[in-house]
Formats: structure tokens, C-alpha cells, sequence
């Protein structure tokens, strides 16, 4: 198992935001319940710490979130994932919630975007690492 140092760019109540320097790689750890507010205001920090740091690898951890949050599903589809994209990103690995809601609220809003190709859902976060790991 590789060691790695990050470093917390940003935290608050319902996610955590690191930068994995050796794995050129941010590291998204989203908590609790989540809401239309709580996703957005996280994702926005997402866009803006991506952009700061030229990141443009995201490893997205949903294994934390409890419930559903598919009032932002649309708005990821179509305003946020296409403003990441023009931004310059290039892969997202999505650690899916054990939660069932929030499992649907994923799908939900990757299907909405229509499936890029550049976003990857994964079971546990360790295949999520691999893939990462497979496109530098």
C-alpha cells in the first residue's frame, strides 16, 4: 500500500477537500447528509481548489453520505460537471455511499450528464485509486 501526505485545503461540516501532491489528485470526503445548499456549496469549493492547485484528477468519496441528495443532481448534470469539464478535468472516480438514496442520487445525476466518459463510479475506494492510478 502506498503512503501518501495530503494537504486539507478546506473542511467544513459535510466535506473535506485534500490534495494528494504525490498522486496529483484531489481528494473529495463528503459526510453526512447532504442537501441541494450543501452540494453545491461543495462542488463550487471542488471547482475552485481544482482550478487553484491545476488538479484535474478527482477522487470523489461518497462512502460517509447518509440519504439522498437528488435536488442537486440536475444542476451536477448540467451546469457543474460542464463547467469542470471546460475547466480542464479530467477524471472522476465517484466512491459510491453504502447509502441506497444516496447511491441513487449518484446515478441520477451521471445519467442526466449523459455518462462522460471521464466519470467512473466505483464500489469501495481502492479500485477508484487503481483507475486514477491507470490514467496519469
Amino acid at each position: 500500500m502506498r503512503r501518501t501526505r495530503t494537504q486539507l485545503l478546506y473542511r467544513d461540516n459535510t466535506i473535506a477537500i485534500e490534495f494528494n501532491q504525490m498522486e496529483e489528485w484531489l481528494y473529495v470526503n463528503w459526510r453526512g447528509y447532504q442537501n441541494y445548499d450543501s452540494v453545491v456549496t461543495g462542488c463550487n469549493r471542488i471547482l475552485e481548489l481544482m482550478r487553484e492547485h491545476a488538479c484535474f484528477r478527482i477522487l470523489n468519496d461518497n462512502t460517509q453520505v447518509e440519504g439522498q441528495w437528488s435536488a442537486a443532481s440536475r444542476w451536477l448534470a448540467e451546469e457543474w460537471f460542464p463547467e469542470m469539464e471546460r475547466q480542464g478535468l479530467k477524471l472522476f472516480a465517484w466512491v459510491y455511499s453504502p447509502s441506497v438514496l444516496s447511491r441513487l442520487s449518484a446515478d441520477k445525476a451521471v445519467k442526466l450528464a449523459d455518462y462522460p466518459s471521464y466519470i467512473q463510479a466505483f464500489e469501495d475506494i481502492e479500485p477508484a485509486k487503481d483507475w486514477l492510478r491507470s490514467h496519469v
